[in-house]
């Protein structure tokens, strides 16, 4: 870094990418600030620059001390281990130790004592929310939201003969001829945790999904016009049941409130639907297997006389980008529900079902909303021909 950045980044004050120290002796403390950047995209900290923006330098003493420190900090305070880069910064009157943070691969990154930071403007805080918790794990790989026990189920919650046929077709074995338990087949099936059910469990193979998870259904709305409007709409339902059930049920409720279209055919034909039904179901399929489900919110389904939109909670996982899912890149986010749901919906988990839709109807734009933790799938309606 020239002197002249420097002057001018201690000239602008600190901010979520830069920090100000006049001096460090406490590595833990050291530690405690260089997790919080590599947990919130990273930054830099400037040893030998006040608060204020002020130069105060080191000598050549104090810089073999800190650098000493700042090795000892990222080394033993810091959890995983982190590698910062440091550069000292030679001005009039001595230097300033820059080190840089990039932002950690494997986070969340911890302190010694096993506490979560993260940045919050200039300054750092203590991540306490579980809810937090959960999404910097969930980012990480390291916990998946279909995969979290739901207190006070059992097996008694399972629709035994529902899951009877599915093992059939999934395993082509009968259950009954199984030299286990119940409890322990749905145990190695990974939806059964200690006697509780998990989140995939109860959406897979519940008696009454929502009566244990409420939210996690899919509300439909057919709107005349282009805007939603507060009172009027041409169709509505809340869509409720086992994964199959909203995804059949979610289907039919678009097909009918679509336009179908008698190209090529006589008059006394049912004729076409006007967007193809495997791009439906593509789309439909990946929002129920993909949407977060650390995120309490439904699935919305929105019919517009222009588009439908398809609105799954929760944004794309990690670096994943709309460009990537339309080049056949994916991220599995619910392992558990994407392993088992190719006996149940027509869906392939091969990540490929983005671009058949696409090649199927290429008026489909694809919204990627961070801000409100949303994912957005909007399939544009041609207009009709006269």
């Amino acid at each position: 870094m020239e002197t002249t950045e420097l002057l001018e980044i201690a000239a602008r004050g600190e901010d979520s990418r830069h920090q100000f120290k006049a001096d460090v002796t406490n590595a833990s403390s050291l530690g405690a600030e260089i997790a919080a950047f590599a947990n919130s995209g990273g930054g830099q900290i400037f040893i030998g620059v006040a608060n204020d923006g002020s130069i105060s330098a080191l000598n050549s003493m104090t810089v073999d001390r800190l650098n000493q420190l700042i090795a000892n900090a990222a080394s033993t305070s810091v959890r995983p281990p982190i590698n910062p880069l440091t550069e000292n910064v030679s001005i009039s009157t001595g230097v300033v130790i820059v080190v840089t943070v990039p932002d950690g691969l494997s986070k969340p990154y911890v302190d010694n004592t096993g506490a979560i930071w993260v940045k919050s403007g200039s300054d750092k805080r203590k991540v306490t929310a579980r809810e937090e918790m959960q999404r910097m794990f969930q980012a990480a790989q390291l916990l998946h939201g279909d995969d979290i026990p739901v207190s006070s189920t059992s097996i008694a919650d399972i629709d035994i003969d529902y899951f009877r046929r599915f093992f059939k077709s999934r395993f082509d074995q009968e259950l009954a001829d199984q030299n286990l338990s119940l409890g322990q087949v749905l145990t190695n099936m990974r939806i059964l945790s200690r006697d509780t059910l998990t989140v995939s469990g109860i959406l897979l193979f519940g008696k009454d999904p929502q009566a244990l998870l409420p939210v996690f259904h899919v509300k439909a709305v057919c709107y005349p016009g282009n805007d939603i409007h507060a009172t009027t709409y041409r169709d509505s339902a809340n869509i409720y049941g086992r994964i199959q059930t909203q995804f059949e049920e979610s289907l039919a409720f678009i097909l009918r409130n679509l336009r179908r279209e008698q190209v090529g055919q006589s008059v006394n034909s049912t004729g076409h639907v006007e967007i193809p039904k495997i791009v439906l179901e593509e789309l439909l399929a990946n929002a129920l297997m993909h949407r977060d489900y650390f995120v309490s919110a439904p699935i919305r389904i929105f019919i517009f006389d222009d588009r439908i939109e398809i609105i799954s909670p929760g944004h794309l996982p990690n670096n994943l980008t709309v460009a990537n899912i339309r080049s056949g890149n994916s991220n599995i986010r619910n392992p558990i529900l994407t392993s088992y749901a190719t006996k149940l919906l027509p869906y392939r988990g091969l990540g490929n079902g983005i671009l058949r839709a696409l090649k199927e109807y290429p008026e489909i734009d694809f919204v990627d909303d961070r801000d409100g933790n949303l994912f957005l799938a909007v399939i544009k309606r041609r207009t009709p021909a006269s």
